[in-house]
C-alpha cells in the first residue's frame, strides 16, 4: 500500500510541491518536485558494500532532460534519446557540488543521484528543482548526509533582487545566481553579471540564502514525517602512525606554500617537498 507524503511551500512568487512514497519505492529515496508545471522526479540509491580497496567517495549525479518532458519526439531517423547535453553535464555538476561535500570523511559506499525531468515549463528552469528534488531525497534516504540543502536562483533589475526570476526576466535581469547552501553555510555560488559592483553581488548571495530557507524547512519536515532508516556504516580505520609521519615530513612546508601570496613564489616549495624521499 502506498504511504504518499505531500510537502507544499511557497518559494518567491512560485509553489513548489514535494511528493515521496508512491514513485520508485525500491530507491534508498525518491523525490518528485513540482514548480509551476516543471516536475522532475530525484531518486537516491546508496550501496550496502564497499567494493575492495575503495579510497574514495563515489558519488555519480545524472541529471537527464527527455524530450517528452516538452512535448517533442527527436527528429530524425533515430527517435532514441541522445547522450547527454552541455546543459545537462552543467546541472549535475550543479548538483554535485553542494552535496558532495555534506558526506562524511570514509564513506566509500556508491551512491547514485538521478534527477529527470518529466514536465517543462519553458519559463522555470528545472535546475533549482533538480537541487531541492536531490537534498530532499538524500534527505529521506537515511544515508548519513549532513543536510538538507536549498538552492536558489537571483535576478537583479531595477535595483532590486528577483527570486527565481522566468526565462523572459532573465533576458532583462542584469544578474543570473546559483546559490546553495545548508541553513547555517553557502557552500556553492555560480553567476554571471553585467559589471555589478561587489556589494550588490555579495548582497544577492545574501539574498539567496535567506530565502531558500523555506525549501530547507520544507524537506526537514518531510524528512520527519518519513522517519527513514539510518544507513548502517562504519568509517575504516586510520594508520594514525603514517598520517603523522607525513605531516612530520610535509605538513609545515605545505601550510607555507599556501600562505604565498605571489604566484611566481607558489612552486618553489612544492618543489622541495617532490625532492623528499619515501618514508621506509
Amino acid at each position: 500500500m502506498f504511504n504518499k507524503i505531500t510537502k507544499t511551500f511557497q518559494f518567491g512568487r512560485q509553489t513548489v510541491t514535494l511528493e515521496t512514497g508512491e514513485i520508485a519505492r525500491q530507491a534508498s529515496g525518491s523525490v518528485v518536485v513540482s514548480v509551476d508545471d516543471t516536475v522532475v522526479m530525484v531518486s537516491v540509491v546508496g550501496g550496502k558494500n564497499v567494493k575492495p580497496g575503495q579510497d574514495f567517495f563515489p558519488l555519480t549525479v545524472d541529471y537527464l532532460e527527455r524530450t517528452y518532458a516538452a512535448g517533442k519526439i527527436p527528429g530524425g531517423f533515430f527517435k532514441r534519446e541522445g547522450k547527454q547535453s552541455e546543459k545537462e553535464v552543467l546541472t549535475s555538476r550543479l548538483i554535485d557540488r553542494p552535496i558532495r561535500p555534506l558526506f562524511p570523511e570514509g564513506f566509500y559506499h556508491d551512491v547514485q543521484i538521478v534527477a529527470t525531468v518529466l514536465s517543462l515549463n519553458p519559463e522555470v528552469d528545472s535546475d533549482i528543482p533538480a537541487m531541492i528534488g536531490a537534498s530532499a531525497a538524500l534527505a529521506i534516504s537515511g544515508l548519513p548526509f549532513a543536510g538538507p540543502i536549498g538552492a536558489a536562483r537571483v535576478g537583479y533589475a531595477n535595483g532590486e533582487y528577483i527570486l527565481n526570476p522566468t526565462k523572459t526576466e532573465l533576458q532583462t535581469s542584469q544578474m543570473d545566481l546559483v546559490v546553495a547552501g545548508t541553513s547555517r553555510a553557502v557552500l556553492m555560488v555560480e553567476s554571471e553579471a553585467k559589471e555589478l559592483p561587489e556589494a550588490v553581488m555579495l548582497g544577492a548571495v545574501v539574498f539567496g540564502h535567506e530565502q531558500m530557507q523555506a525549501a530547507i524547512k520544507a524537506i526537514n519536515e518531510l524528512a520527519d514525517e518519513v522517519n527513514p532508516v539510518m544507513f548502517d556504516w562504519a568509517a575504516p580505520a586510520k594508520d594514525e602512525a603514517l598520517i603523522a609521519q607525513i605531516r612530520g615530513i610535509a605538513g609545515e612546508k605545505l601550510a607555507e606554500a599556501f600562505r604565498l601570496r605571489q604566484k611566481q613564489a607558489a612552486p618553489s616549495p612544492s618543489t622541495k617537498l617532490g625532492t623528499r624521499s619515501r618514508p621506509a
